[in-house]
């Protein structure tokens, strides 16, 4: 395969395309604005749509439609524009529509926002974090061939450096993979009495009565079972780490360097990524935990993955939290944290109070 130059934004839309999305609808809000250019470009020449939307609500309701009609479909926005469409991620994800949402946040304070969602009822996304553009482009084929398989909705969370960082790509030959969506509404049945009907409560066409409860229960087990089975994960040296420092997205890719540069000076530190935000890979981080001594937690906002981290290890090791808010003056969440110099204090510190307090 040949690799090729590519922008993070160029490389997502690239691979959505390649992946058989086939129509796209945003309102430009940076750093989402380039994915959605680049969607622009790209979408036409395939005979898919793109559509720059007058709102990020209207956005969500025509991707609904697209998504309805069996189509690969996909949305997205920074965590801002996402926050206006919570109670329709909510609903699609009930409805059983196999969205993907590229969440391309200001820093890292949408954690909560990804993982938890702020719509009503019982829902979940999967959520996969990449640490670089090459994995941005691998997760982007693999959402969409999740969001299908499961149906149910898939987040890319992205930043600003990865959607605005260039590095050599290369994409999977042919990873578009049909698949038999016999729940679409694509007006193929209309009038003949095998009309299909698409909605969040359970409601069957020609059906007198409703059992939302009994379908919700049954979304239930499916998320279950996507909790069981898609978790993904990274570590590096955990096997004699006394300090163990967990990271995601790009901030990670800074912290594995530098743990990698400690490792080379003989420091007994690791580190450990989870690639999946949800399903948190709560096992693999307890695993990597076992043995050492402290885990620092370095993450750009207040504390929000360090809840998953605690209830991870269940209190076999003492957590800390090494991060903290981090942004620029435009609220990108382009500051100061992204700096090598700084994570290597920040990590070194924590070795130093690990040797007082031991």
């Amino acid at each position: 395969m040949t690799r090729t130059l590519m922008e993070g934004s160029e490389a997502i839309a690239t691979a959505a395309v390649a992946a058989g999305c086939r129509f796209f609808a945003g309102y430009p809000m940076t750093p989402f604005t380039e994915v959605l250019e680049n969607f622009g470009k790209r979408l036409p020449a395939v005979g898919g749509v793109c559509i720059n939307a007058e709102s990020e609500i209207e956005a969500i309701g025509m991707t609904w439609g697209a998504l309805a009609t069996g189509a690969r479909a996909a949305t997205g926005s920074t965590g801002q524009g996402l926050a206006l469409m919570q109670e329709s991620l909510s609903e699609i994800t009930r409805a059983e529509l196999p969205l993907v949402v590229f969440h391309m946040a200001r820093g890292q304070g949408d954690y909560y926002q990804a993982t938890r969602g702020g719509g009503h009822g019982d829902y979940r996304h999967i959520v996969y974090a990449p640490i670089d553009v090459r994995e941005a482009v691998e997760l982007t084929e693999l959402a969409f061939d999740r969001a299908d398989h499961w149906r149910n909705p898939v987040q890319i969370y992205g930043d600003y450096l990865l959607a605005h960082t260039s590095e050599g790509v290369e994409f999977t030959a042919d990873p578009f993979v049909p698949v038999a969506k016999d729940w679409a509404v694509d007006g193929s049945l209309g009038g003949s009495g095998r009309s299909r009907n698409i909605n969040p409560i359970g409601m069957q066409k020609g059906s007198k009565s409703i059992d939302p409860e009994s379908f919700w229960k049954r979304l239930q087990v499916k998320h279950d079972q996507i909790e069981a089975s898609e978790a993904r994960f990274e570590s590096e040296s955990t096997e004699d780490a006394e300090l163990l420092v967990v990271a995601f997205g790009s901030v990670a890719r800074f912290v594995r360097h530098v743990v990698r540069e400690l490792r080379s000076e003989g420091r007994k530190v690791g580190y450990a990524r989870p690639i999946s935000l949800w399903p948190f890979p709560a096992e693999a981080l307890a695993a990597a935990a076992r043995g050492t001594q402290r885990v620092a937690v370095l993450e750009q906002n207040a504390g929000q993955m360090i809840d998953d981290v605690r209830l991870s290890v269940l209190g076999s090791v003492p957590v800390v939290g090494i991060g903290g808010i981090s942004s620029d003056s435009a609220g990108f969440g382009m500051g100061p944290l992204l700096d090598t110099r700084v994570i290597r204090g920040r990590i070194e510190s924590a070795l130093e109070n690990l040797e007082v307090s031991t």
